[in-house]
């Protein structure tokens, strides 16, 4: 008995291929130039430090290797299906190994992996080197749940709370050195516009250096869980020029807020809070 031929349905008319490509330019051409900017660097924001581009290439280097290797996996795969596809009743030639194959697989990744282990190692050196005396000195604290900027070179500073968010100001184009410190639980000090984040350890110091270059107006945040009100670990940033840094570490001293900040340490055996007003913080 025949059985029905099935039909693989109405092919696309070429009216609507070419419409939806027409439609795929126009919305590409209406993008802006900052939108192309940002897709040209894989959705990382402007760069605002001269060490930037030691993390963005990177970034886009690895992206590349990886959209690479998805070629080449999804090439291979949709070749095996057209050439090896059934015809008839009758199966392709079953096999149960391939050494040439499995010898390629096996070693194909090392093409990968040793490039993308060679650069990151060479950038991440580059990027923790702090041998260079830096220009400006800032001592972070992250604490439950804000930051405290110890600026020590000018001996005062800058206290955030949950509810007042602290302004880090730094003058373009001096390096900084952030020495970063926790008296309770471990946060992550990020400056997205920056490209690098450490974390900050109680009891263990940590720091990075870096040179903002473009003065504007940025948004630093806490990247590591770090208690109920994690969301308030927020920050601004100022890249400001020396006159208008100046004029900020004087307003600092006129506000009275002089001196270097050094928070009490509140370990696990601690039974007092770090905060009087907040009873009910973790212990």
């Amino acid at each position: 008995m025949a059985h029905p031929v099935r039909g693989r349905g109405p092919a696309p008319a070429p009216g609507h291929v070419a419409a939806v490509l027409i439609g795929t330019l126009v919305v590409l051409g209406g993008c802006s130039a900052e939108q192309r900017d940002e897709w040209s660097r894989l959705a990382l924001p402007e760069p605002a430090t001269k060490e930037a581009p030691l993390i963005g290439d990177l970034w886009v280097g690895a992206w590349i290797a990886a959209f690479g290797v998805g070629f080449l996996v999804w090439g291979l795969i949709i070749w095996a299906a057209v050439a090896y596809r059934r015809r008839g009743d009758e199966l392709p030639k079953q096999t149960r190994f391939n050494i040439p194959i499995e010898f390629l697989y096996t070693l194909a990744p090392f093409f990968v992996i040793v490039p993308l282990f060679f650069h990151t190692a060479e950038r991440q050196d580059q990027i923790t080197d702090i041998r260079t005396e830096p220009d400006l000195t800032v001592d972070v604290v992250g604490q439950q749940w804000s930051w405290t900027f110890n600026y020590v070179d000018e001996d005062v500073h800058e206290i955030g709370t949950v509810n007042d968010r602290p302004t880090l100001y730094l003058p373009v184009g001096e390096m900084v050195r952030f020495n970063l410190g926790s008296p309770d639980v471990i946060h992550s000090f990020w400056i997205p516009a920056f490209y690098m984040k450490q974390d900050v350890f109680p009891g263990q110091p940590n720091a990075y250096q870096v040179t903002p270059d473009r003065e504007g107006s940025y948004v630093g945040r806490c990247a590591e869980f770090c208690g109920v009100f994690h969301q308030s670990m927020r920050f601004d940033v100022e890249v400001v020029s020396q006159e208008e840094f100046d004029e900020q570490m004087d307003a600092l001293r006129e506000a009275g807020q002089t001196g270097l900040i050094d928070p009490p340490i509140r370990g696990a055996y601690d039974d007092e809070p770090l905060n009087p007003d907040d009873p009910g913080g973790d212990r």
